[in-house]
């Protein structure tokens, strides 16, 4: 329980702590000394950001996948107990405590901390060999895991099934409610349709696996043939899957919970649009048209000094003049172009921004 606390809490702040670090690295390997880097905020710079984050995101669970199957793997089973593959047979079974008890009873033990030793490890066998030879407790084992030991007024394959189903009932309840809690205060909106399903998913793998008498073709026909072959990893019981599977489902929830950031659809704000967003640019289009009055007539000045007196070529600069000021003063700012451009949409429906209006 500790670990999977642990690794709860790692993710609400590992990913972030973890992609900064990477990031910096990254721009001391990729850039050059004395070259700028992208600074926080920049297009380039969150570009990268998102990047490095979904990748530190995508390995942080599989490592939490793993961890998880480490740990199981570290409790074992009474088939590793008795280090006996999981089709054995009942003869086998016994054969096998016979030879481990021989070996292992406490009455061999020298000094009484061996003997405490001894005894606890006897027990251990003794439980496996008495669980794995009742057919009705191996279902129950195999499905529910060393739990069942401890359950009461249970005696049939059925009985283990409905005390079983009870165990896990009040986790699949308590976890749909509290997703529907937080889609109704707006949170794990992005990909909802996704956690539903997943988890729905798992429920019926689930109930599958529980109650029928044999074992999921997942563990049959995929994972353990595949360990068998080319790992050296124990076979998976059924109860370790369906651990694995609940871990895994969660922390795939909670990378989810924080890709959802990186792939949600910005909301613009709606202040860039609008009445009061079209005055501000009327009012900033005036003062640029004042200032290049301003700036006409002085310009005007100075190139009309030599031409005092000479009517014509008066006239021909000033067209000259104002020609110049109108092209690259006041049709080359970006505002300008962009109220022009929306002035002329609403004249015209369709016309693109910065169009010309239609001669007449």
């Amino acid at each position: 329980m500790s670990n999977s606390i642990l690794s709860y809490v790692g993710w609400t702040f590992l990913p972030n702590l973890i992609t900064g670090w990477i990031q910096s690295i990254y721009y001391s390997i990729t850039i050059r000394a004395g070259d700028p880097k992208p600074q926080p905020g920049t297009p380039r710079y969150i570009k990268h950001r998102q990047r490095i984050h979904i990748a530190v995101i995508v390995i942080y669970l599989l490592y939490t996948i793993y961890e998880a199957d480490y740990w199981v793997r570290q409790e074992g089973s009474f088939y590793q107990d008795l280090d006996l593959p999981v089709d054995v047979d009942e003869k086998k079974i016994k054969a096998r405590f016979r030879r481990l008890a021989a070996i292992y009873h406490p009455d061999k033990a020298v000094n009484p901390e061996e003997h405490a030793n001894a005894e606890i490890y006897f027990v251990k066998l003794k439980s496996a060999q008495d669980t794995l030879t009742d057919a009705t407790k191996r279902f129950a084992y195999e499905r529910f895991g060393p739990d069942v030991l401890k359950w009461q007024h249970v005696s049939s394959i059925r009985d283990y099934i409905l005390v079983g189903l009870q165990t896990v009932a009040p986790m699949y309840g308590g976890s749909i409610a509290f997703m529907i809690l937080l889609s109704l205060f707006g949170y794990l909106q992005w990909g909802r349709y996704w956690r539903y399903l997943i988890f729905a998913c798992l429920a019926v793998v689930e109930y599958h696996t529980l109650t029928r008498p044999y074992w999921s073709p997942i563990l049959t026909k995929v994972l353990n043939p595949f360990f068998k072959n080319f790992t050296s990893h124990p076979p998976i019981l059924p109860f370790q899957f369906l651990a694995l599977a609940h871990k895994a489902t969660f922390t795939f929830f909670i990378a989810l919970g924080q890709l959802s950031p990186l792939f949600a659809p910005q909301e613009r704000p709606t202040s860039a649009s609008g009445p009061a967003f079209d005055e501000q640019h009327l009012q900033r289009l005036e003062q640029l048209a004042q200032s290049t009055e301003i700036e006409t007539q002085r310009l005007l000045a100075l190139e009309m000094a030599p031409l005092v007196g000479d009517g014509v070529g008066q006239n021909d600069m000033k067209g000259r003049v104002k020609e110049w000021l109108v092209q690259n003063t006041i049709r080359a700012d970006p505002e300008v172009r962009d109220a022009m451009g929306r002035a002329m949409a609403k004249r015209r429906v369709g016309a693109p921004a910065g169009a010309r209006p239609i001669a007449t």
